[in-house]
């Protein structure tokens, strides 16, 4: 079992499913509340600010391809104290997605319009978790856990066929909506219309909307380095290929939901959006109820798809802390036939549970995630930046054209997401 892999395909769908989680189920709507029509903007320079910061870590990853890859690359150019905050802050912003992913599910479930889901109804109150909402996003936590409690060949089957799922499944959405109601005028007749807030809107869309925590996500490819098939080759093509297509569907997806919105809901406002199952409710509102449906189901799988996704990450980079010398050693056991880190997965789960009581809804934790996972990203570009000077000469399966230049840029661009 030590020896399965990931090939270039599950590489691909990997980084999908990690991708694409609730994000496509609640950042269209929060984007647009925040910028209006311009949020398409919005979600396109979000794409190629994390392109540029995915070049910097296809770099150092291929050229370091193991376990919780992304809490490593600063011990070795800044030494173990500086590399063992680093790691930290990349273990917090992965841990930091389970329980997103979890609440995702259950907000999504507390609005089933079926009779015989009326007990899901309760699941919020005032927009958070009730305390039988935080007990069914602790199964969803223990549903992440025990899919890799096992093995990343059994994970990666799974995880294929969620990630086929929540692929065609927006795509199908966008379709039905654009069929039944798409409104140009939507889009605004002037400048001001289209950029009803003006442009600091679309960075602060970028920022608090979900558009950095989805994009971002690509960090799981990396962490996963050492279950790829030819790590030097297959970690470009599978970060390159799901930020393209997610990116595309992304994009698409916010296209369609302005377009789609009824004149009645953006007459108030576009700040006056607010929706607790964006796609669902515009379904219905739309008289598509089997579209509805659709929504509200692939709404419950495919933040597990992204749950399962970042409990394998998380996990992985835990286990590799120890590495550093500042943490116990049981917690990189993976003495099991699977070579699972199931020490880790369980101290993963307990500390998802604690943010769950912390913070209770998903627009919370969507900016806890983009600004920790923000931090820990400032690491890349000066681990790259570093390694060109230090090590001039190792060997680069992959090696970026105008790191000297792509390195600060991209530490200044990701200061100012975090600004």
């Amino acid at each position: 079992m030590r020896n399965k892999k990931l090939n270039l395909f599950s590489t691909v769908m990997f980084g999908l499913s990690a991708i694409i989680g609730s994000g496509w189920m609640f950042g269209s709507s929060q984007a647009a509340q925040i910028a209006g029509p311009a949020a398409i903007i919005a979600w396109i320079v979000g794409a190629l600010l994390v392109a540029m910061i995915a070049m910097v870590y296809v770099e150092i990853g291929t050229m370091f391809p193991e376990e919780g890859a992304m809490s490593r690359f600063t011990m070795y150019t800044h030494g173990s104290l500086l590399g063992h905050i680093f790691s930290w802050a990349n273990w917090i912003s992965l841990l930091a997605i389970l329980p997103i992913e979890a609440v995702a599910s259950v907000q999504y479930m507390s609005t089933w319009p079926w009779e015989w889901a009326n007990w899901t109804h309760d699941f919020m109150s005032g927009g958070q978790l009730s305390p039988q909402g935080i007990m069914m996003a602790t199964v969803m936590l223990f549903i992440f856990t025990f899919i890799n409690y096992w093995s990343v060949t059994i994970m990666a089957k799974f995880n294929n066929f969620i990630s086929v799922l929540k692929v065609i499944v927006p795509i199908i959405t966008m379709i039905v909506l654009v069929t039944a109601h798409f409104d140009f005028n939507n889009m605004g007749s002037s400048f001001s219309e289209f950029m009803p807030n003006g442009t600091s809107s679309i960075f602060v869309a970028i920022g608090s909307a979900g558009i950095i925590y989805s994009y971002v996500a690509f960090q799981t490819v990396i962490n996963l380095s050492n279950d790829i098939k030819k790590p030097s080759v297959n970690i470009r093509r599978g970060i390159i290929l799901s930020l393209l297509i997610s990116a595309l569907i992304y994009i698409a997806l916010q296209i369609v939901f302005i377009g789609a919105l009824p004149q009645s809901i953006i007459s108030g406002g576009w700040s006056k959006i607010s929706f607790n199952s964006p796609f669902a409710d515009l379904a219905i509102l739309l008289n598509i109820y089997w579209l509805s449906t659709l929504v509200y189901f692939t709404a419950f799988i495919s933040p597990v798809g992204s749950g399962i996704a970042f409990a394998s990450s998380a996990s992985k980079s835990l286990s590799s802390m120890p590495k550093n010398k500042h943490l116990p050693l049981f917690l990189s056991n993976s003495n099991n036939k699977y070579n699972s880190p199931r020490i880790a997965l369980f101290v993963d789960l307990l500390v998802s549970f604690i943010l769950i009581l912390l913070f209770k809804n998903w627009s919370l934790l969507s900016r806890v995630v983009a600004a920790s996972t923000l931090i820990s990203l400032l690491s890349g570009p000066v681990v790259a930046g570093s390694l060109r000077k230090m090590g001039p000469n190792l060997r680069r399966p992959t090696k970026i054209k105008g790191m000297n230049i792509l390195a600060p840029v991209v530490f200044d661009l990701i200061s100012l997401a975090i600004y």
